[in-house]
């Protein structure tokens, strides 16, 4: 007599032939189905059906998965691109900001790890930082800095093709136009690309300076 032919705490599956308790067959979970009412197939062949049913897609060649304008796999990866910031007004950055009694402007951005940030800097440097193309205008009490410190490296790498700004050699730091140490900020109109050596050669003297140096020994810019 077959075990499960007349007895509910067990059937038989279709496609193994074995029997097994009730509880190894999922439920239908169809409304028309009764309550309680389970498929003939176990859940352990149940997987293995769900496995075998590949959508096509998958075995198709990754590149043909792509869409049209995205490099494949085997194709060199494209440089990252970056946005350039909205043109400034006619009427300048200082005529946008105003700033509160205490002369302050709200500058916010995000850090390398994506955290946000809030600070509070003077009118000027406000204004300085969206004329140099660093941060736009959000309102007139607050801006918004444009790239984090990884991201501002990256974009000035890409900018001047990895090609010293000084010598025309390979470059990978960056360098102050208006060194630091003089006033100059971290902006894109005020950095550059710029190989070891010429970075470290030039240090604290303005680039007119340290490019005059240079021409008045007789080297190669």
């Amino acid at each position: 007599m077959n075990t499960g032919a007349h007895c509910l705490l067990h059937k038989t599956c279709s496609r193994c032939g074995q029997t097994k308790y009730y509880l190894q067959f999922p439920t239908k979970g169809s409304k028309r189905s009764r309550n309680g009412a389970r498929k003939n197939i176990c859940r352990k062949c149940a997987r293995k059906k769900a496995k075998l049913k590949l959508p096509e897609t998958e075995a198709l060649h990754v590149k043909e998965l792509l869409p049209a304008g995205i490099p494949g796999i085997s194709e060199p990866l494209r440089p990252l691109t970056f946005p350039a910031p909205p043109p400034s007004s006619k009427k300048g950055a200082a005529s946008l900001l105003r700033q509160d009694r205490q002369g302050i402007i709200r500058m916010k951005g995000k850090s390398n790890n994506g955290r946000r940030w809030i600070q509070d800097i003077d009118w000027s440097l406000a204004v300085l930082l969206v004329e140099e193309r660093a941060a736009i205008v959000l309102n007139p009490y607050m801006i918004r800095r444009l790239y984090s410190n990884d991201d501002f490296r990256r974009m000035i790498m890409q900018r001047d093709g990895y090609s010293c700004y000084y010598c025309g050699g390979y470059g990978d730091t960056i360098d102050h136009i208006v060194p630091k140490s003089k006033g100059g900020h971290t902006t894109p109109v005020n950095c550059v690309c710029s190989c070891y050596f010429c970075n470290q050669n030039k240090a604290d003297q303005d680039a007119e300076r340290f490019i005059g140096a240079r021409t008045m020994d007789g080297r190669e810019i």
